[in-house]
Formats: structure tokens, C-alpha cells, sequence
């Protein structure tokens, strides 16, 4: 994985003044984890932040400064943080906003800090479990009108709970792993018997990923609307690569398989959801036929979980969609409590993506499924034309929210291109 390619820093400038605008300031501090130089090997990985157009050695300064949370921050992976709770969580990022804001700091701070280019970011985290949801109205709208045109486009069930399925978390990867086409089963309408072979409509999905942190135990009661900060460690983005034409021969009657295990992937940054705080919504309003049961039920909630996240998806370096979080039916906080209501355990590491996000607009739409109208509709691009995607297209997801004192948060990106699949 290489660095980012967004960067902040101006010519000449220490690497600790940031201007008040940039998005990855003293307010937002997303964790990571890094090498650097010759460091190939995984376990001289250690935690790194984001500030500016730089990466800070976390653990490095904690050593220096003589942080009691260095060995936590000295792990290769984030997993070892993120169990450590909310209250360690926050004392942590508070060190880390001194040690980069506080000039009696800096003399210790500076030679830690490393240019984006110059290190290697990796998978932060191990996954534990995953979990895919299908929480936007507009996407799961759309997807039925395409599907099911004669019939209504939602599902009697839809909004009564947060539909999801248990995804693999063994092919979750960082940003900038290839994504090799996958093949599989397909079997078109206009064929009598399925076929094997490439995928011929894969496809992506723009999402939102939640990191959960500390865990709960099988068989307690599922965590509450209430509960939702105190075991979720931060959000990433995420893309669902979709291979849409094996998913619709094999979905019937469980559900996505092959068609979506094949990669799904993350940023290199997960951003802690203090950083979030301004960026926190009312959901949309929900639909009075269908109220929720109790354990689902926020409507009188002070403190409202919707995000006002702004996702861009470029295709070959093409806007193509800009679709909006802040649209979501189902928040994350109704994800976990609903993923944990039956008795299930939480585990560190694990991950639950919001669904495919789409807003009411056609250039809202997170899926080449929907822009290209189940691809009866191809998208005009300066170069060429899209239903899905063709090998060697890369995809990159990238977005930000409204931050404190007008000031924006950004989200680490995440980019993928398509490889030709592979060859016996």
C-alpha cells in the first residue's frame, strides 16, 4: 500500500503549522498503522496519525515524552488500542492533540513525523468479523425497482430492522490492493443453464465502515442505542466490490456469497468518532406505518447518531457520484444493537458497513448498479463509457464532514483497481 496522494503541506512550511483548514488537523487525528524505509516486514509496523501531509510515530513520541500508553501504541495493529476502552481512548487522543499543538512539544515531536510518499500503510487492524448492512432507502429502492418492477421495491421487512448479512473477513484489504476480477457461476435470463467464468458486472459500493473496539460477551443482552460509543473505536470507508451477475444467480434463497467475498476495501485511516462530533444528524424521518420496536427505537433520543458524511466516488479519476450519509434510514447505532439483540458477542476487530449509500439524486447514487440503471443506461465519461467496471479501472472513495468552527474533517481514501482474474 502506498501513501495517499491527497497532501496539505505548503512549501516550506514546518510540518506542525497546519493552516486552521486543513482537513486533517488537530481535530480530526485518524490512526493508522505504518513502516517506513526498508521495514518490510509486518511486526516493525506501529500505530502512526495523520497531520497534514505527514504520518506522526505515535508510539516513538509517547516513548520520548514518557506516555504509560507507549506500549499500546507501539503494537503493529490498532487491535490492542481499541480493546483498551473509551476512557483510554480519549486520554490517548488528548495526548496526541498536545504533543502536536503544544510548542514545548516540538523540538521532541518534529523528527518523528514522516511525509505521507515515505511510509507504507497497512491493514490497521486485524478484523475480527464482518458485517454488511443495506440501511439507505434510496439504494435498496432503487435495487428493487430495478429487480423487481412489477412489485413493491422494499421488502415487507425493510423498515422494521436493518437487513444484513455476515460478510468474510479474510479478504478484507487495505486501500490499494488490487482487486482481481473474480469468477464464478453466472447465469443471464436469456440462458437455459449457468456458465463459469469472469465476472462480467462487477461493480462497486460506496459505504461506511464502523471499527468496533471493545467487545461484549455471547449470550448478554444486545448492546443498547446508548451503548453505541462506549464499543465503537471509529469509522473508515469502505468499497464492497460486487460481482453483480454471480450475486444474482447465487443470492436465492441466503443471500450474497461468492459475489461479494472475493474484496472489500478499507482506508488506511480510521477516524475515532470524537472526531465526528460535528458532524453527528438526525436520521430521516422514519415511516409512521412501520414503528420501531423498542430496542430500535431513538426517537426520543438526545443524542442523535445520524452522520453527515459527504462521499465522492471517482471512476478513473471521474466524479461520478456524490452520494450523502446523512441520508440513511438505519444509523450505525440501530446496526449494533440490532446485530447484537439475538445474544451474539461483539470481538475487537470486528467491522460493520453501512450498505451501499445513496441519496435521492442520480448523481447520488453508490453503485455502478444504480447509475447505469442495471446497466441499461451506460455512463458518459470523458474518455469512455461505463456499465461496470472494465480491468484496469481504479475506484477511489473519499469524503469529509463538517468539523468544529467551520472547519471539515476528511476521511481517509480508499482506491482499488480492477486486475484481469486470475489464470490456473
Amino acid at each position: 500500500m502506498t501513501a495517499q496522494r491527497d497532501t496539505t503541506a505548503t512549501a516550506g512550511a514546518h510540518p506542525l503549522d497546519l493552516p486552521h483548514d486543513d482537513p486533517f488537523g488537530p481535530d480530526n487525528l485518524p490512526y493508522g498503522v505504518f513502516t517506513t524505509g526498508g521495514e518490510q516486514d509486518a511486526a516493525q509496523a506501529r500505530v502512526g496519525v495523520r497531520y497534514g501531509a505527514y504520518v506522526l510515530d505515535a508510539a516513538a513520541v509517547a516513548e520520548a515524552v514518557g506516555s504509560a500508553h507507549a506500549p499500546l501504541l507501539r503494537q503493529p495493529l490498532l487491535n490492542p488500542l481499541m480493546a483498551a476502552g473509551r476512557p483510554v481512548w480519549q486520554a490517548v487522543r488528548a495526548e496526541l492533540r498536545g504533543w502536536l499543538t503544544d510548542p514545548a512539544h516540538r523540538d521532541t515531536v518534529t523528527p518523528h513525523l514522516h511525509p505521507l510518499e515515505q511510509v507504507r500503510l497497512r491493514l490497521p487492524f486485524e478484523v475480527a468479523d464482518y458485517v454488511d448492512f443495506y440501511a439507505s432507502e434510496h439504494h435498496a429502492t432503487n435495487v428493487g425497482k430495478i429487480f423487481r418492477p412489477d412489485s413493491e421495491p422494499l421488502t415487507p421487512n425493510w423498515k422494521h430492522l436493518p437487513i444484513g448479512y455476515h460478510g468474510r473477513a479474510g479478504t478484507v484489504v487495505v486501500s490499494g490492493t488490487p482487486v482481481v476480477r473474480p469468477q464464478g457461476q453466472r447465469k443471464p435470463r436469456n440462458e437455459a443453464v449457468p456458465s463459469f467464468g469472469p465476472s462480467q458486472r462487477l461493480d462497486i459500493e460506496a459505504e461506511v465502515g464502523f471499527v468496533v473496539g471493545t467487545p461484549s460477551g455471547m449470550g448478554e443482552a444486545g448492546v443498547p442505542l446508548s451503548g453505541f460509543r462506549e464499543h465503537v473505536f471509529g469509522v473508515t470507508l469502505l468499497n464492497d466490490w460486487s460481482a453483480r451477475d454471480i450475486q444474482a444467480w447465487e443470492y436465492v434463497p441466503l443471500g450474497p456469497f461468492l459475489g461479494k467475498s472475493f474484496a472489500t476495501s478499507v482506508s488506511p485511516w480510521v477516524t475515532p468518532l470524537d472526531a465526528l462530533d460535528a458532524a453527528r444528524t438526525a436520521p430521516p424521518a422514519r415511516d409512521a406505518d412501520a414503528p420501531l420496536l423498542p430496542y430500535l427505537d431513538d426517537s426520543a433520543s438526545a443524542d442523535p447518531e445520524g452522520l453527515d458524511l459527504r462521499i465522492t466516488v471517482t471512476l478513473n479519476g471521474h466524479t461520478v457520484a456524490e452520494p450523502p450519509f446523512s441520508t440513511m434510514y438505519w444509523t450505525a447505532a440501530q446496526q449494533l444493537a440490532h446485530m447484537t439483540v439475538n445474544g451474539a458477542s461483539l470481538r475487537t476487530g470486528d467491522l460493520f458497513a453501512s450498505g451501499t449509500v445513496s441519496g435521492p439524486e442520480p448523481g447520488q447514487r453508490g453503485s455502478l448498479l444504480e447509475l447505469t440503471w442495471g446497466g441499461s443506461e451506460p455512463l458518459e465519461l470523458p474518455d469512455a463509457k461505463r456499465t461496470f467496471l472494465e480491468d484496469g479501472d481504479e475506484v477511489t472513495l473519499s469524503a469529509w464532514a463538517p468539523g468544529p468552527n467551520g472547519t471539515r474533517i476528511a476521511l481517509g481514501e480508499v482506491t482499488g483497481t480492477v486486475h484481469p482474474p486470475a489464470t490456473a
